[in-house]
């Protein structure tokens, strides 16, 4: 029987996870290979990296409601499904604080079932940004101290590394970070890279279809009181809404979503909180699509791809995973959204949506 390649694509909120694997799937694809995505969030629906994924021409399949670390029968049936026409690399991310699939998944797989899988390295992406908060510099990025662990820890479990977002560095910059990679992580392969540029991605494919994985399982202080201190500071948000002018005028999406986004990164400095990562995703007409980002209060919006076309009526989903309480988040989020309304005049009808804390009475 042959062994299906599969792999874990880990990282701190922001960093690129998505785009790298719709890059790098591209890629391998674009080689006569065949690679494909499991986008896994810890919200139950609406998730934007399936279908922002979906809509790159690179076959996905969601899933949602929990990591995959926690359930191992649902993640292998999706490997399966996914190889129903073979693969030669399926490759998932995993949320929340992004540690742990290297003993929960790797290790599960790797015990049980050995005969069935090959472990493609253990694949960390970083960003230049949130490493200068554990670099020499010690940058203030507005970030919980208690964040830097999560940093540390996912560097811990990789067996490679890539450092996305070179577009926006110099080639001084990122021999810099590069080295100071390195430095954290003896013999452990860094590939500088850009995601969104296509830039760096042959090597790193080169390296995930024929290496393996050392599944080298290391204590990196999970489920102890730095990992419980992360996880208590974050707050998961997930809405689906479809928006209608009330006077039947076409408005501009672009700029709704931008001031919806701005309204939320107002709320969150007014009450001193941030936001790692906040997305959202926006259909209007004809399946013209846009995808804009947010990896910080202090951050320009990211617009990973803006909506073409005015429309009367737009689908909008936001995903955000920020450093505040459930409840104030879900307060500013709803602020937001009541600015926007009365300041384009639509209505705003809500399909679906969650707010909790990793540690909030009741998730599980």
């Amino acid at each position: 029987m042959d062994k299906k390649r599969f792999m874990v694509v880990s990282g701190f909120l922001g960093a690129g996870k998505t785009t790298t694997m719709v890059a790098l799937t591209e890629y391998i694809n674009s080689t006569g290979k065949h690679a494909a995505i499991i986008a896994n969030d810890l919200g139950a629906n609406y998730i934007i990296d399936a279908e922002y994924s979906d809509r790159q021409n690179v076959e996905v399949t969601p899933i949602g409601g929990d990591c995959i670390c926690y359930i191992p029968d649902t993640l292998i049936e999706r490997i399966e499904r996914l190889n129903r026409e073979p693969k030669d690399l399926v490759m998932s991310d995993i949320p929340g604080c992004g540690i742990g699939a290297l003993d929960h998944v790797y290790g599960n797989l790797d015990k049980n079932h050995k005969d069935e899988f090959t472990l493609a390295p253990f694949l960390v992406v970083t960003d230049p940004e949130r490493l200068r908060m554990i670099m020499p510099e010690q940058a203030d990025i507005h970030l919980p101290e208690e964040l830097k662990f999560l940093l540390d820890a996912q560097l811990k479990e990789a067996d490679c590394i890539v450092l996305n977002k070179i577009d926006l560095m110099s080639d001084e910059e990122v021999d810099r970070y590069v080295k100071f990679l390195k430095e954290a992580c003896p013999d452990i392969p860094v590939f500088p890279i850009s995601a969104k540029e296509k830039i760096g991605l042959e090597q790193v494919a080169d390296y995930v279809l024929t290496a393996e994985s050392r599944v080298n399982i290391t204590d990196i202080g999970y489920g102890g009181p730095e990992f419980v201190a992360a996880e208590k500071s974050m707050s998961w948000f997930n809405r689906n809404v479809f928006i209608t002018a009330k006077d039947g005028k076409a408005f501009d999406g672009n700029e709704l979503v931008d001031d919806l986004i701005d309204e939320i990164r107002n709320g969150l400095i007014a009450n001193k909180r941030n936001v790692p990562h906040l997305k959202t995703f926006a259909v209007g007409k004809e399946n013209d699509y846009g995808k804009f980002s947010l990896i910080g209060v202090d951050y320009d919006i990211i617009h990973d791809q803006e909506l073409k076309e005015e429309t009367e009526k737009l689908r909008l989903v936001v995903n955000a995973r920020a450093v505040c309480e459930s409840d104030l988040l879900l307060d500013i989020v709803d602020d937001a959204f009541d600015a926007v309304a009365e300041k384009y005049n639509v209505k705003i009808k809500v399909f679906f949506s969650e707010c909790f804390g990793m540690m909030d009475e009741g998730r599980h």
